[in-house]
């Protein structure tokens, strides 16, 4: 289970989407000349998606394939290295008892925790993430996001996800953004960096759509709905649009880029929902922890709960899985 979310010999990108970045009137004519969101027509086919039913075989499969995509986290004030040692425990046996149970993509700490984490995880093929640039408001220095971010890497994070500058974007200061989100991906070497939009702050559908690109030029892996702390956190609806955004980047460069919902994603048929989004909108080729991943830990729980009931033919209720 790796995180790798561009392909070694992807092509360059294509001049038009290089000189879109070759200076701020350049990069506000670009973003601003994107297609404007249809908010009706986003909302229905969100809704739509939202219905379709799995059949009992292609569940357990989609059950599976979820856990495989969880980022279990951990991010409190209270946060102890036992906790974190306890969650890297359940990152690489979800379910103790049923041994065929996937592991989960990675689990997401803040910066100190990170060595802990990259100890307890140490080849189990589990990613440690770590939150950094002031999480999860943001509201620092450059220099201290850039120090965040280093602390976090030389402590052995296989992923950073940063926070984007909110009020610098809603003032249109997109260059702003695009040079810090360049400067954190520089200070993260090896290491993959998903952006975190904060999509419940940013007002309007077309400013999701104008940040999944910024995001995407300025060369991050990954493209975040939220950090958890905000709401409206993830929805179907902003989903679909960062899904179109990385399917669009990726028929232009060929190069892939993956997308985390975050937030309020908290049963199996919320999950079930997102994952008909994800091959319906992106493709089957983004169904997959490289490219697509849940940024909901409470959702791990029912995922294990509902597998059992696969598994066992009945519902097993919250006695048999730890609760987060």
């Amino acid at each position: 289970m790796t995180a790798t979310t561009s392909t070694s010999a992807a092509p360059a990108t294509p001049a038009p989407l290089v000189d879109a970045t070759r200076d701020d009137a350049s990069l506000r004519r670009f973003l601003l000349g994107l297609p404007g969101v249809d908010q009706v027509g986003v909302e229905q086919r969100a809704a739509g998606l939202g219905t379709r039913s799995i059949k009992k075989d292609a569940k357990r499969w989609a059950i599976d394939t979820a856990i495989s995509m969880v980022d279990l986290t951990t991010l409190e004030g209270a946060d102890t290295r036992g906790k974190v040692r306890a969650l890297a425990a359940k990152a690489v046996r979800p379910d103790p008892e049923r041994q065929d149970t996937p592991r989960v993509a990675a689990v997401c700490v803040y910066p100190d925790m990170v060595a802990t984490a990259v100890e307890a995880l140490e080849g189990s093929g589990v990613h440690v993430a770590s939150v950094a640039t002031g999480f999860p408001a943001g509201r620092t220095s450059r220099e201290i996001k850039l120090a965040d971010t280093k602390i976090a890497v030389e402590a052995g994070a296989h992923e950073v996800d940063m926070v984007i500058d909110r009020g610098a974007f809603l003032e249109g200061r997109y260059m702003a953004v695009f040079e810090e989100i360049q400067a954190v991906k520089a200070a993260c070497g090896d290491a993959h960096l998903k952006v975190i939009l904060e999509t419940g702050e940013l007002a309007t559908y077309d400013n999701v759509r104008r940040a999944s690109w910024l995001a995407l030029l300025a060369g991050g892996d990954f493209i975040k709905t939220s950090t958890g702390k905000v709401s409206p956190a993830a929805t179907l609806p902003v989903t679909h649009i960062m899904l179109q955004a990385v399917h669009d980047w990726h028929r232009q460069t060929g190069q892939l880029r993956g997308v985390k919902p975050a937030g309020g994603i908290r049963t199996t048929k919320d999950a079930i929902k997102y994952l008909v989004a994800v091959h319906e909108v992106a493709g089957e080729q983004w169904l997959t922890p490289d490219l697509f991943r849940f940024g909901a830990s409470s959702l791990l729980n029912d995922l294990l709960l509902q597998r059992r009931t696969q598994v066992d033919g009945h519902y097993s209720g919250p006695d048999y899985v730890t609760v987060d």
